[in-house]
């Protein structure tokens, strides 16, 4: 129903910046798109939640980047941002994006490539 477009990662300094986005791409302008997110997935372990936006504006975040990161997205360009703030060598993992889609009645969940963040101590 979406394909999801990554951009943004890369290597930064402990206490460095950066930004991430997402683009969706639907394949109907009839596919809904209900929320988008930004999970990671540090070697070793399990992919967990970072960051979530619903349609209506409605944010959670992971409370390990509670206060670093914000999620935003623009709905005109379906596309979402994730600003990570004061980023600690734990933050390295690979970012994916994700998209709940609607059509109808069936619900889908998307994800993106996937991009590497590396913090460095």
């Amino acid at each position: 129903q979406v394909q999801l477009v990554e951009s943004g990662g890369g290597l930064v300094q402990a206490g460095g910046s950066l930004r991430l986005s997402c683009a969706a791409s639907r394949s109907s302008p009839i596919v809904s798109i209900n929320a988008m997110g930004w999970y990671r997935q540090a070697p070793g372990k399990q992919r967990e939640l970072v960051a979530r936006i619903t349609r209506g504006g409605s944010t959670n975040y992971a409370d390990s980047v509670k206060g670093r990161f914000t999620i935003s997205s623009d709905a005109a360009k379906n596309t979402v941002f994730l600003q990570m703030n004061s980023l600690k060598p734990e933050d390295t993992a690979v970012y994916y994006c994700n998209a709940v889609t609607s059509l109808t009645a069936t619900l889908t969940v998307s994800w993106g490539q996937g991009t590497q963040v590396t913090v460095s101590s």
